[in-house]
């Protein structure tokens, strides 16, 4: 079994098209909609989790990147610009995942990107904008 969240981004021909329904129908894949951006004449924007088996998983994502979707991990998506951060901690208080910690023994602040699910709160926080959006 494999689960990862990914960030899947789509020309707007694929707007009104069932991709998601086919993940599940045609390779048994499971999601969870973390986030959806689908704007008309527009690129969109799908966060997922997605799972399933390892086999039908591979498949899953070549059909997509078959149909023309870009298709990257969620992890490349929202980064900690390190040179930026003061470690104020600001953006700790933000987020609901607890993506970003306090270490209390060195006061700064990490960023696990494997708990961020990119609900994008932490960007407007930072008042440094230490926080950045690459999709």
């Amino acid at each position: 079994m494999i689960s990862k969240r990914i960030v899947l981004k789509f020309p707007h021909r694929l707007a009104d098209q069932p991709i998601v329904c086919n993940l599940v129908k045609y390779f048994d894949l499971e999601f969870n909609i973390l986030k959806a951006y689908i704007i008309p004449k527009e690129e969109g924007l799908l966060i997922l989790g997605l799972s399933g088996e390892e086999g039908n998983y591979n498949k899953g994502i070549n059909y997509l990147k078959e149909l023309g979707v870009i298709v990257q991990s969620l992890s490349q998506g929202i980064i900690q610009n390190s040179t930026r951060c003061t470690h104020c901690g600001v953006c700790i208080t933000v987020c609901p995942t607890q993506a970003l910690i306090l270490d209390s023994h060195t006061r700064k602040v990490h960023f696990y990107e494997n708990k961020c699910i990119a609900c994008e709160l932490c960007l407007p926080a930072c008042p440094l904008r230490a926080m950045e959006v690459h999709y």
